[in-house]
């Protein structure tokens, strides 16, 4: 094959297109995975409001009304200065149809610590799952899948 001008900067700006899309797709991919098993851990059974909850301290909290369970989700996935980002965690201005304490708020005390101190985290679990189970999976199906041809 010939090396004709301009043909090394038209693969490398290939490759380097291709490598924005495959991480966006990572990204996106991984912050759902995280939204869905984030979702998944703050349903540890449910109880009515003013009952003591089924959940165990170190598990992630009970459904009282689902207001916490609705509110996670993500932010779209956007090219930083950096590189790509995301935020997965609890949506603002989100309350339950019982209180005035933002789903936000109520979310980051049951994952740092209630006054008593007990934490019922569904974020960092999520997220740890995410970036030890999924992300190598995604890694695998999104960056391995050949050389892009000349």
């Amino acid at each position: 094959m010939e090396l004709r001008a301009g043909l090394f900067t038209r693969l490398f700006a290939e490759i380097s297109a291709d490598g924005q899309l495959k991480s966006r797709t990572f990204l996106t991919q991984l912050a759902n995975a995280i939204e869905k098993q984030a979702k998944v851990n703050a349903s540890s059974g449910a109880h009515r409001r003013g009952t003591p909850t089924p959940a165990s301290p170190g598990t992630g909290p009970a459904v009282i009304s689902g207001t916490l369970r609705r509110s996670i989700t993500h932010s779209p996935v956007t090219l930083t200065g950096t590189g790509w980002e995301t935020k997965v965690g609890t949506g603002a201005g989100i309350s339950p149809p019982y209180g005035r304490t933002p789903a936000s708020r109520y979310g980051l005390a049951l994952e740092t610590g209630l006054r008593n101190g007990v934490t019922y985290p569904f974020l960092k679990p999520a997220y740890q799952f995410g970036i030890t189970i999924v992300a190598p999976q995604l890694y695998v199906s999104i960056y391995r899948v050949g050389w892009p041809r000349l």
